[in-house]
């Protein structure tokens, strides 16, 4: 159980697609004439269709956030086991991924595009995807650029171009707004925990999105040497004695929550963040999806650190339906 609960939360973050090499710049193009679709994926595989996608499947829920928010929700014929937002994807039918995948369920839904990160299946399965008709695209964003790529890709292959270029533009505003306006000097430093000690401390370094995201606000991560998500020690947290603490763990209505839990843990009651009680608690994912959401969960870590929420919080505390069934299950 410990295991497969661990398991749960880095497949959540998407931690395999983060830990790939890199991936190719975006390249799209449309035929006026025609009404065809060509792109570059961001495993920088050339995909062509003859017009933009009717019915696609996502496994990745950033994918599936990018889809919606560009006003393609609709076209969605199956989506993966972490895609859980917005609500009304839990109606869409749910495809394993991985080595679990059924590839005749997937075909059954008879989708125009496949979207997955770079590690989610096998080149064998890939294979007999492409060679049923399906488009298998890569969809691969580590940092904030890579996000901005995801959504311009994914609004050229559904015929949303103009909608996924105001999605990046309101991004990009957000940003540049919260910027501008934070005050610090990097002096304070903040520790991102996307596992919590139970399941053994994993953070967010360096060329992440959350690092991204704190330099942009003027704090420090306490784990920039970190390189991309790495699992850590007790006594690293400890020793570097953060400002801040971020912790994205769920919370299930029973026992402490995440931030009661970090608040009681033995030996870190030195901690400037326990001391202070300046500990965030980020339930929905606003800071560990590659999506537009994460202008969302800049302003949350924004108004925390300046001061225009409550010290602790446990900020956006209501779970979304697959949650609760999760906590249910457990």
């Amino acid at each position: 159980m410990l295991k497969e609960k661990k398991r749960t939360i880095l497949m959540s973050l998407g931690l395999a697609a983060c830990l790939a090499a890199g991936f190719a710049g975006l390249t799209a193009s449309a035929d006026e004439k025609t009404g065809g679709v060509s792109i570059t994926d961001m495993k920088g595989r050339e995909i062509t269709l003859e017009q933009p996608a009717e019915r696609i499947v996502a496994l990745t829920a950033s994918d599936c956030e990018i889809l919606y928010a560009i006003g393609a929700g609709d076209k969605l014929v199956g989506r993966g086991t972490y895609c859980d937002y917005p609500e009304e994807v839990l109606e869409v039918p749910e495809v394993n991924s991985g080595e679990d995948m059924n590839i005749e369920e997937v075909i059954a839904l008879d989708p125009d595009v496949l979207l997955m990160s770079d590690m989610a299946q096998t080149e064998e399965q890939v294979q007999m995807l492409e060679d049923a008709g399906i488009k298998v695209v890569v969809s691969e964003a580590k940092d904030i650029e890579g996000v901005y790529t995801a959504i311009g890709m994914i609004g050229a292959l559904m015929g949303q171009d103009e909608k996924a270029a105001e999605v990046v533009d309101g991004m990009k505003d957000t940003f540049a707004e919260l910027s501008e306006k934070s005050t610090g000097d990097g002096t304070q430093t903040v520790y991102f925990e996307v596992s919590p000690l139970e399941y053994g401390l994993w953070t967010a370094g360096a060329n992440t999105f959350m690092d991204e995201i704190a330099t942009m606000l003027g704090v420090k991560n306490c784990f920039a040497d970190v390189d991309g998500w790495g699992e850590i020690s007790e006594e690293q947290v400890l020793e570097r004695n953060p400002d801040f603490i971020v912790t994205i763990t769920m919370y299930y209505g029973e026992g402490p929550t995440p931030t009661e839990e970090i608040l009681s843990r033995k030996g870190w009651e030195n901690v400037t963040a326990v001391q202070k009680q300046k500990i965030l608690n980020l339930q929905n994912d606003e800071l560990s999806r590659p999506a537009p959401r994460l202008a969302d969960g800049a302003k949350l870590l924004y108004d925390f650190i300046y001061g225009e929420t409550e010290k602790t919080t446990e900020a956006a505390t209501e779970m979304t339906p697959a949650e609760k069934a999760a906590g249910a299950e457990n």
